[in-house]
């Protein structure tokens, strides 16, 4: 008696696809990111005020989540519709060529936006209510 499985669950394709589109605009969005980052550090070299640099790195924390997203994407498709349902054929795709340089991508995106998040956006005081 033979059992027949689908090989992937309609879910996985319909997120596989969805995956594939949202990583086209990687390029462009690794781009956006670039040039935040060259302004913010204009600014700093140009020892800009604080409001000027927060908001520029609040800009630069923007774009770099949005590619890291869009590389998460692109990961995820890389890795192959059955990828989403196995976690055995996840581990496996994340050992060939594309997989590692697609993984390398996501985890140098996330050190960038955690060192920008923990060092590149200045703090400023809250301001204190007037007393009456």
């Amino acid at each position: 008696m033979a059992f027949f499985r689908p090989r992937v669950s309609r879910e996985a394709e319909v997120r596989f696809h969805a995956d594939q589109e949202i990583s086209k605009s990687y390029p462009d969005l690794i781009e956006k990111a670039r040039q935040a980052e060259a302004v913010v550090h204009d600014l700093r070299e140009a020892d800009a005020p604080e409001l000027e640099l927060r908001a520029a790195g609040l800009l630069l924390d923007k774009a770099l989540t949005d590619a890291l997203r869009a590389a998460e994407a692109g990961q995820r498709s890389t890795f192959g519709v059955k990828a989403y349902d196995d976690r055995i054929a996840r581990r496996k795709a994340k050992a060939t060529p594309d997989g590692a340089r697609w993984t390398a991508e996501v985890d140098r995106l996330r050190t960038l936006r955690e060192e920008n998040r923990l060092t590149g956006i200045p703090r400023l005081p809250r301001p204190v209510p007037a007393a009456r």
